[in-house]
């Protein structure tokens, strides 16, 4: 298990550091690479698409660096003015540097909040993070609703479902349970009634050590179909936002409630919830580490972040830059 991974989520809230100002709408954005779930996640703020004028969010990571830059270049040919904001790269390639790692989606997301003018809803979603974070703490052994979920999960593959307003919820929880708790989940995306209905008729015994998780609010269509799996898989769960939360808030704790689960089943399994080796080596490809060129790429996991916008030091470009600390430039 790691104990790195289980203190950075319990100091995650509050701790994006990038720029808060609001930029110029209307807004689109787009994610690629480590980017994608966050611009999911964010689209009850603001639209997935290119825009033509306003400010264009383009979410991303060195592994899908030349795709970055594709929507990048046809956003600026629309007219639209672009914010890149990503894990790594080379310093033209940037705008906003976050942290790399499963947990970068928290910076890339809240990235997009505040400079889309959201920033009443980034800093609510900070406060059920913070309210999660006292519920969720290793230190919290009775009544950890994260451990006694994955407790819930382990031995089972878990089939996820949300409202259709809200299809970010499975993939944020099929990548976290993955990347994470290194289990298999399977998100039942689209109209769930034919899936549910059908799904184990012909091989009824598929129904066993599987347990459905309800994402969010259920709106009717949910209801019917938690009916019907009630006898064809072992358990349904409903997870919904904490305090009653609706929106942007409500979607990015329940990524941070299902990033604390997927730590603890981990935990559970005895395998350790940081990246495998593989992944940084398959990102390293795709990125192409061989071009002889200078790159930029924040630490993993870290909660600082690097400041990009007009301000780098004249010096060689061959070095990468540290990373800028709040709390020593103020001293």
């Amino acid at each position: 298990m790691s104990s790195h991974l289980l203190t950075l989520l319990e100091a995650l809230p509050g701790s994006y550091a990038g720029p808060d100002r609001a930029e110029a709408g209307p807004y689109g954005v787009v994610g690629v690479g480590e980017g994608t779930l966050a611009a999911h996640l964010t689209q009850s703020l603001v639209p997935a698409s290119l825009v033509r004028s306003g400010t264009q969010f383009v979410l991303g990571s060195p592994d899908a660096g030349a795709l970055a830059t594709d929507y990048a270049d046809l956003a600026t040919v629309a007219g639209a003015g672009v914010r890149r904001v990503a894990t790594g790269g080379t310093p033209e390639e940037i705008d906003v540097l976050v942290p790399g790692g499963p947990l970068s989606t928290y910076h890339f997301a809240q990235a997009v909040a505040h400079a889309s003018g959201h920033g009443d809803d980034a800093r609510a979603a900070d406060a059920l993070l913070l309210g999660l974070a006292a519920r969720c703490a290793p230190h919290v052994t009775e009544n950890n609703p994260a451990r006694d979920l994955a407790w819930s999960l382990w031995g089972r593959t878990p089939l996820l479902l949300a409202a259709a307003d809200a299809d970010a919820l499975p993939h944020a929880w099929q990548q976290l349970l993955a990347r994470t708790g290194k289990t298999l989940a399977v998100p039942l995306v689209g109209d769930p009634l034919p899936l549910v209905t059908s799904a184990f008729e012909a091989q009824h015994e598929k129904g066993d050590a599987k347990v459905a998780l309800i994402l969010g609010d259920a709106d009717d269509t949910l209801l019917l179909a938690r009916e019907v799996l009630e006898s064809r898989i072992d358990e349904i769960i409903h997870v919904p936002a904490p305090d009653g939360a609706q929106g942007y808030p409500a979607a990015l704790a329940l990524w941070y409630f299902g990033a604390w689960v997927a730590a603890y089943l981990a935990e559970r399994y005895g395998t350790d919830a940081a990246d495998v080796s593989v992944l940084a080596r398959a990102q390293g490809v795709m990125s192409g580490d061989d071009r002889e060129q200078a790159r930029l790429s924040a630490p993993r996991d870290d909660l600082r972040r690097t400041r990009t916008e007009d301000d780098w030091p004249e010096e060689e470009s061959g070095t990468d830059h540290e990373a800028y600390d709040e709390d020593e430039a103020e001293e």
